[in-house]
């Protein structure tokens, strides 16, 4: 199994690098597109659809996104990302995925199954689910509009948030907090891991201050060093903690999806991995983020 996921994770590294790279925004457009509606044919799964509809809907979902990369433009020239609109549009999308992911986590299981029986909300559901893909689709083109640099500081706050709670949750797990995270949702999860991911993700930020006043020019900054730069150095403190916190509640939120599907993982299609939902399940909230502060700057 390990030798199987170092493989994996080893091709979609080298995968991702080549599309980075490559000149030219379309490699990494497509790339997106097919990561996101790999997720839209899982999320079809995990909300009770056939799997001929589930896969219907990922289909579907990369004819949009093609669709949508080609009418805009974004495959070749960078997304009008810096306005006024673009930065309305993604706070109040920001304030909504909040407000409902709490929602749901307060509910739970029960309260997921209850609303999956309902056939109306059972689709608002759904189509809620497919608005944040399609929102992570966006935000990840407009993110590296900005910058390689730019987005991979920003993905790493997810891989290091991760790692930060893995290591404090497996040494520190429930030996100053009783209770943990979401035993119902996710048993493995506590709230010394979250505080470890925290402390990971400040640290994080630190490097990446320093380290932007020593990489080259064209680079440009990172997203931290463009978060201080419009909010100011103090805001990032709170900034890293919400994001990582936001992180959290992705996770959560598919685990509670898988939960109440009765799933271990959203799908087989990364082998040792489980499924795309369970990779980018903590960069779902945090992309838009990073597309707010490209809107702003």
């Amino acid at each position: 199994m390990l030798k199987q996921r170092v493989i994996t994770a080893a091709v979609l590294l080298l995968i991702v690098a080549v599309c980075l790279a490559a000149p030219g925004r379309w490699p990494f457009a497509l790339l997106i597109t097919a990561f996101i509606s790999l997720g839209a044919w899982e999320w079809g799964r995990l909300s009770g659809l056939p799997e001929g509809a589930a896969r219907t809907l990922g289909l579907g979902f990369a004819l949009v996104g093609a669709a949508a990369a080609a009418l805009l433009g974004w495959p070749t020239r960078a997304p009008e990302a810096h306005s006024d609109g673009w930065a309305l549009a993604w706070a109040v999308y920001l304030m909504a995925w909040l407000l409902l992911a709490v929602l749901a986590l307060r509910g739970g299981v029960p309260a997921w199954q209850a609303v999956a029986a309902d056939s109306g909300l059972g689709l608002a559901r759904r189509l809620a689910g497919l608005v944040v893909l399609g929102a992570a689709w966006a935000a990840a083109v407009q993110v590296f509009a900005h910058g390689v640099y730019f987005l991979l500081t920003l993905l790493a706050l997810v891989w290091v948030a991760d790692t930060g709670a893995y290591i404090a949750g497996k040494s520190c797990g429930q030996k100053f907090f009783a209770r943990k995270l979401a035993p119902s949702v996710s048993p493995g999860k506590s709230w010394e891991g979250v505080l470890g991911g925290m402390l990971a993700v400040l640290a994080l930020a630190a490097a990446c201050l320093w380290a932007d006043g020593h990489v080259p020019a064209a680079w440009g900054k990172s997203f931290y060093g463009v978060a201080a730069q419009q909010w100011g150095v103090a805001a990032l403190v709170p900034l890293c903690l919400l994001l990582a916190a936001m992180s959290v509640m992705g996770d959560l939120l598919e685990s509670l999806a898988k939960r109440a599907a009765g799933m271990k993982d959203s799908s087989q299609v990364l082998p040792g991995h489980g499924g795309v939902l369970d990779r980018i399940d903590g960069l779902l909230p945090v992309l838009p983020v990073g597309a707010l502060l490209v809107a702003l700057s």
